[in-house]
């Protein structure tokens, strides 16, 4: 990218790039690192300098490899929103490795001195989970994250560096102890040596991120590429509104993150349960009932008054009642601004590309508040909606209008509904030894209500 022919209102970086080492190794390096964490790094050198440089790591796709290394690993990021779109030049990515193309590139990033951090936004599948939640060890081979952690940590310790902060940055509830029980669990297996040096050396503290980050497209590309003069193909878009909450507990240095925004607290459950339950249910919940009634982005979904009253029936009566709020954490107003920022119609944000792997979702994002209702007696019948939205989806209702199922579970589910009726589907899927039954099981209650917004929606 060429930084000396961009206008005026393009945002620079305030540091000297070639004087900043890495500190940070980032598997995931798709549109939401890009939009969140590296954007909060970019701005913490910019505001205290550091070697906090990111090494971004694609486990398989060379796509962002190769739109940012040829240009440096720079990239724009564009806010949009009612008032018009802020343009910023982000300048924190060092470089891109693809894992599958150069593994050993990728340990020896690892294994660097200079590391610190190593951080995750590979989505909810790409922790290899099982069904019941634990580690899947035929998914967990050599193409899978744990593979570079275990090879990385153990140069590092043969080496007698310290351990690293283990920085996971997805939506799934106890993100920082769910990677620490899986990685121990792929380690027990593989070096039992290591996980005890793993645990003795390394932390994994909880996260929750927040930032509404459509899919770029090339009309994106086009549209602030005129702006700019010049043609950027690492172009993120995303709205003004941003959080990052982090549980302060690090094995060593780390960006002074919270100079620029993000919060450094002691407990993070309260803020993670808000958002899984609240905003990424509702998310899921316009999806798959948006998608049903011929919407294609979430600001047409919410815009759709049925399906507005819809997801705050979920936030406020079904998921509300079960997450203990911390002093000063207001989730009716909560609810509100999230109706206020999914109707941002400045993002095109498509609700096929949140509809995307469901079956590794749905247990944070409803059935953990289900199943709190259903403890207390109470049904929940916003996400009963949504839960037969989503059993029409994976059965293929959708593919005519939208494309085909993307979740790994696909082939399951769909050889699963066949030859049942709804009601034994909803067994299969939520009864006692039920696909999802470790997360929730059907009651006398719901069973007959979930069946009921099936036929409802078929």
């Amino acid at each position: 990218m060429n930084l000396d022919r961009l206008p005026a209102e393009v945002e620079p970086f305030g540091y000297d790039r070639d004087a900043r080492g890495i500190g940070i190794v980032h598997f995931g390096i798709g549109a939401f690192h890009r939009a969140h964490q590296a954007w909060y790094t970019d701005r913490a050198m910019t505001a205290d300098g550091g070697d906090w440089m990111i090494c971004g790591v694609s486990l398989r796709s060379p796509d962002v490899a190769e739109q940012l290394n040829p240009q440096d690993g720079l990239y724009t990021l564009a806010e949009r929103s009612a008032q018009g779109t802020v343009l910023r030049t982000i300048g924190a990515v060092r470089e891109v490795l693809v894992a599958s193309h150069d593994p050993a590139a990728v340990i020896d990033r690892i294994a660097a001195p200079g590391t610190h951090i190593i951080s995750f936004t590979v989505t909810e599948k790409g922790y290899c989970r099982a069904g019941d939640g634990s580690l899947d060890l035929a998914l967990a081979g050599p193409g899978s994250l744990y593979r570079f952690l275990r090879e990385g940590l153990a140069r590092r310790r043969d080496a007698g560096l310290p351990g690293v902060t283990l920085l996971s940055c997805d939506n799934l509830a106890d993100n920082g102890p769910q990677l620490a029980r899986l990685l121990d669990s792929y380690l027990s297996r593989h070096d039992p040596a290591l996980g005890e040096w793993v645990a003795s050396h390394c932390t994994f503290p909880m996260t929750m991120i927040d930032r509404i980050v459509p899919a770029t497209t090339d009309g994106d590309r086009e549209e602030i590429g005129a702006i700019m003069g010049v043609r950027d193909e690492g172009i993120i878009v995303t709205e003004p509104f941003s959080q990052w909450v982090i549980e302060d507990r690090f094995a060593g240095p780390r960006p002074v993150w919270e100079k620029v925004g993000a919060e450094l607290v002691a407990d993070v459950v309260p803020y993670e349960t808000a958002k899984l339950r609240m905003l990424n249910g509702a998310h899921s919940l316009l999806a798959y009932c948006g998608l049903r009634r011929g919407h294609g982005f979430v600001h047409e979904a919410v815009g759709d008054p049925m399906l507005h009253d819809l997801a705050s029936r979920l936030m406020l009566e079904e998921a509300r009642p079960t997450i203990a709020a911390v002093r000063g954490q207001d989730l009716a107003a909560y609810a509100a601004a999230l109706l206020d920022r999914f109707a941002n119609p400045s993002l095109h944000h498509r609700l096929i590309q949140i509809a995307m792997d469901g079956s590794q979702k749905i247990p944070q994002r409803w059935l953990a508040t289900v199943a709190a209702r259903q403890g207390e007696g109470k049904t929940s019948p916003a996400i009963m909606a949504g839960l037969a939205a989503w059993m029409q989806h994976v059965r293929g209702a959708n593919v005519a209008q939208w494309g085909p199922v993307d979740d790994p579970m696909a082939g399951r589910l769909t050889a699963l509904w066949e030859g049942k009726t709804a009601p034994e589907m909803v067994q299969a899927l939520f009864g006692e030894n039920g696909l999802f039954a470790a997360s929730w099981q059907a009651d006398a209650a719901a069973t007959p209500l979930l069946v009921h917004e099936m036929a409802q929606q078929a």
